[in-house]
Parts: C-alpha cells; structure tokens; sequence
C-alpha cells in the first residue's frame, strides 16, 4: 500500500524563468554573491550527508555555474578534502560572481583534461548548468565522453552538462549524474528525459530567493504531483450516492474486449456510481462475465451508440480501446462530442481520424474532451515537429482539447497553455493494458466532475504511484486492484473532510 504523500513544490521554471527569478531577487537586496555562496554550500551540504572526504575533482565552467564550483571547492578545502580544481577557459574571462570566487579560491586552478579523471573518488559537474543551447565540443566532450567511462560517482550542480534546461534533450553529449542539486525550483529539463535520466536524484535547494518572486513569472508548467490536482480530487461525500457519482459509458471492442473491460474496472475502481459497456450484441457476455456490477447496452450502429447518449446522466464517454479503427469508431467519436459529453479518446479512436484530424478538432468543445496517444498515436494525428513538451503543448491548443502525451515522462498539456509532466513512472508500466487502465481512470474521475486536465494528472500519478509501490511482475489488472490503497494514502495527505 502506497503512504502519505507530501506535496512539494510543482512550478516548473525554464532557464529564462529562472534568470528572472534571479534577477528579482537581486533586485529585492540579495546579492549575486550571496545566491552563489548559498548555492555552493547548498551542494557541499548534499555531499557532506553522502560522502566521507575523499579526493574531489571540481569541474568549473566559463560562467556562474562555474562560479558555484569554486565556492564548493573553497568549502570542500576548508573541511580538508582533497581537491582539484579544473576550468574550462581562462581566469581572466571569468566575469561577476563567478570571477569574484575565483580570486577567493587560494589553491591551483589546472585546465580540464580528462586525465584528471584517474585518481578522482568524486567528480562535481559545475561547468554549464541549465544555460547551455548548443552542443558540447572539444575538451569539454572529451571529458564527458571519458567520464561515461568511469564509475566514479558524480555531482551536478544545477543540471548535468550537455542537457538542455527546458527540453530535456542531450546537446550531444552530456553528464550522467548520480545527484543533481539544483536551486529554488526544478526546471523541465529536470523530469524530461533524456534528462531525468542523467539528473539522478534531485535535490532542490533554498538559496534564498523569496516565494515571491513567483508573483511576476508566468508559470504554466508544474510537475505532477497530488499538490497539483488533491483539491479538485472528486472524494465521495456523505449525501452522495451512485447516480451523484457519475454514470461513464465505454465503447466496448469486439476482437479486443480485454481493453475495454481493463478500462472499465479502472472506471468503476476509481469511484463512478455507475459504468456501462455498449458493444455488439454477442460480446457482451465478455464483459460481464466476472464483472456482475457492470452495465451493458448493445449497439452496431452510431445513430444506436448516439441513442444510448441521449440520457443526460451518462455523463462521460470513453472510446478507443479495443475498438479497432473503422467508420463506425471514427462517427461515435463525433456522436459523443455532438452529444457535448465529456470524452476520453483513446488508442484506435484517434487513429480513426488519421487521414482527417481537423474533423476532430472541430468537433471538441473546448476543453471538455481528453486525447491520450503515444508517440506512434501523436505522430499520425499531429503534424510537428520538436520537443516534446512543445509539441504536447501545440497539440493541446490545435485541438482544443487536454492532451495527455504517454512515454516515461507522460506530458498532460491544456489547451489554455498549462502542462504538467509526470515523472513516477517505473518501466514496469510498460505492460500490455496500461494504457486502458489510464484512459478508464481518467474516464472514471471526468465523470465524478474532475475537470479533464486535472483527471488526467491525476491518473497517470495513480498509475506511477501503483506500479512503483507493486514492483516487478506487474499486470495492468494489478494497476487496478492497486487503486484502492493508492487512493487511501492520498486520502491520509487530504485529510478528513
């Protein structure tokens, strides 16, 4: 069973974000000096708590990354740890604080190569940060492409170098740190993969820039976390009961029915008062069969799938899974957004609209509606190029409708600009069903109320927060059987009411 859940910070800032967080700060009285000081002691303070003294190699950038690494070094040094320090450059191009703590570091100061490698028991990463928008050359490749050769364990400081601080892509290179301590708030790169995978554990740290500060940044990404989306969470009230709770409808498949019925234990695991499966007459017995709870309707036709909407209580809609891609996927996709239900389209029911997507995005109010592709799903439906953050976001807008992007790090992006990227993960969901497991989740929570961008960042959370807790072996049936103690631990963390 999964615990209480602790809500920590979820803005997001890009590197120009962060620059203006900075700048803010130091327009309000804190110095530059002051923020580098505390970021250097921030990270020899998470070095301190993992490692005993041992021999250090302090890599130090051009710029005010490099500028926390010599405070590190200066820090490190006084506690009589063994240090080198290496600069990538020249002293004397060093600028502001990151000059001013050069002159402060009393000891040698050698030019990066990657013999200083050998003999090192640590290695601090301190020689680009978030800043770096251009492939990594020269020594400094040299030394990173050395250093992926090694296994000494390595530091970075802010974000590993070569990874870029908004995307989260590899500039060419780039560190593969075991810790990354970085300041005030995480950045995407940091949940993104490729580079949460060479972030490591992540450290966020308080230097000393004020909350405040946030007041004049536009911050419209945020890691997923329950702070995010508790307060919205549809827990059943003491006056509540089946028909209050929402009433879901899913397109159930003929030649798939595992899809469907996966998505609908899902539904009615995460609390809709009632779920009805509407698929062709002779399949119906499929879904029933260990589901007496579950509701049925059968149809062939969308003028029939339409008539099953026309009760106003069935109040959410989910197609996709299991239904195979055809005309009569593609006209109950319209018929449910004609219906002005709240719909999730998932899997074949996206496919559906390959050759014509602007048909789709036509006919989805604004907002109201969730579309879950993978990559192979986005790509046929989407026509762009780029990262992924930008292109979730671009597809949200073009839609008109809450885009839940699926991978390691599954993007939910609202066409209103918000994003939010899902980073608890295992690679064990990686398992056939999962993802009708999520889109019966998402389903089951739009029908309790949740609004669409909120159920859907709190479903893939369930789904990270179930696979982390169940471990290897995971079934998609697993995932739903774990909704209920992942729903009791955020219970604990929302307290009683």
């Amino acid at each position: 069973m999964a615990g209480v859940y602790h809500q920590l910070p979820t803005e997001l800032l890009t590197t120009a974000q962060m620059y203006e967080a900075d700048r803010c700060a130091i327009s309000g009285g804190i110095s530059g000096e002051r923020l580098m000081e505390a970021a250097g002691a921030a990270v020899v303070a998470e070095i301190r708590r993992r490692w005993a003294s041992r021999p250090v190699l302090i890599m130090c950038g051009p710029g005010n990354n490099g500028g926390d690494g010599f405070v590190v070094a200066r820090m490190l040094d006084a506690e009589g740890w063994p240090v080198t320090l290496a600069l990538l450059g020249d002293k004397g191009k060093l600028e502001g604080d990151a000059r001013l703590n050069a002159d402060r570091w009393e000891g040698d100061i050698v030019p990066l190569s990657s013999d200083l490698l050998d003999g090192a028991a640590l290695i601090v990463d301190a020689l680009f940060g978030a800043g770096l928008t251009r492939p990594l050359e020269g020594v400094a490749q040299a030394v990173i492409s050395a250093l992926a050769d090694t296994d000494v364990p390595c530091v970075a400081v802010d974000i590993p170098s070569g990874v870029h601080g908004d995307t989260g892509m590899v500039l060419g290179s780039a560190v593969s740190a075991d810790l990354t301590v970085t300041f005030f708030r995480r950045k995407p790169g940091h949940l993104l993969m490729p580079g949460r995978a060479r972030s490591g554990e992540v450290v966020i740290a308080d230097i000393g820039i004020p909350e405040v500060v946030l007041d004049s940044i536009n911050r419209q990404t945020h890691a997923n976390t329950p702070g995010l989306w508790l307060a919205d969470f549809p827990w059943p009230r003491a006056e509540d009961h089946k028909y209050t709770r929402g009433h879901a409808v899913i397109a159930g498949g003929a030649a798939m029915a595992g899809a469907g019925r996966l998505a609908s234990w899902a539904a009615r695991r995460i609390g809709a008062g009632l779920v009805t499966v509407a698929a062709s007459p002779e399949v119906l017995p499929q879904y029933t069969a260990d589901a007496p709870g579950l509701l049925t309707l059968p149809f062939r036709t969308a003028d029939e799938f339409a008539e099953i909407l026309v009760d106003d209580r069935k109040n959410a809609v989910l197609i996709g899974p299991g239904g195979g891609v055809s005309r009569t996927t593609h006209d109950i996709v319209l018929a449910a957004a004609n219906a002005g239900k709240a719909v999730v389209i998932d899997a074949d029911a996206l496919t559906a609209f390959r050759e014509a997507p602007g048909e789709l995005f036509g006919a989805l109010e604004g907002g109201k509606s969730v579309l879950t592709p993978h990559e192979g799903e986005f790509s046929r439906l989407f026509k762009m190029t780029g990262d992924k953050l930008s292109r979730a976001r671009k597809a949200a807008e073009q839609a008109n409708a809450v885009v839940l992007l699926k991978g390691a790090d599954t993007i939910v992006a609202a066409p209103d600009g918000r994003a939010t990227i899902n980073f608890n993960a295992p690679p064990t969901l990686a398992t056939a069903g999962a993802g009708d497991v999520l889109a019966g989740t998402i389903l089951g929570l739009m029908a309790q109320g949740m609004p669409p961008f909120e159920a859907a960042a709190a479903a893939a959370w369930l789904s990270g927060d179930i696979a982390s807790a169940f471990g290897p072996g995971l079934l998609a049936e697993d995932i739903c059987a774990g909704i209920p103690g992942s729903l009791a631990g955020l219970k604990k963390t929302a307290g009683p009411g």
